[in-house]
């Protein structure tokens, strides 16, 4: 007798799970019809036809105008050369811009504390 209610009960299980599929469904296509409705009015309103949308459905992805990758920012003054704002004062052919490395009669004005001699006047 144990045997036959656990039979009972498993095919009791099982039809609840056969209703519970059948009302999932049913939602499901309730839920499907409301975005299709979406669907069409927003293609009607962008001018689509069905063919344009199977086309992108068939290609995995919206063709779009293809964009030229973005390239990283460059500062404003980018490949534009700028004025000395120092001068060596024991050379004054050699000058530094204040920007980049510094040269090595920069880094020792800078560590004897004289960098301001070696300012070129504006």
């Amino acid at each position: 007798m144990a045997r036959n209610t656990v039979a009972s009960q498993l095919a009791a299980l099982r039809k609840q799970r056969e209703l519970i599929a059948k009302k999932e469904q049913a939602l499901l296509s309730k839920s499907h019809d409301k975005v299709l409705t979406k669907i069409v009015q927003m293609a009607k309103e962008a001018g689509l036809t069905a063919s344009d949308i199977s086309k992108a459905l068939g290609s995995g992805k919206v063709t779009k105008a293809a964009k030229a990758p973005k390239a990283a920012k460059k500062g404003t003054l980018a490949g534009k050369k700028v004025a000395p704002k120092y001068r060596n004062p024991a050379n004054p052919e050699q000058t530094w811009t204040g920007r980049g490395v510094s040269p090595t009669w920069v880094q020792e004005l800078k560590t004897a504390g004289t960098l301001d001699t070696a300012l070129i006047a504006a």
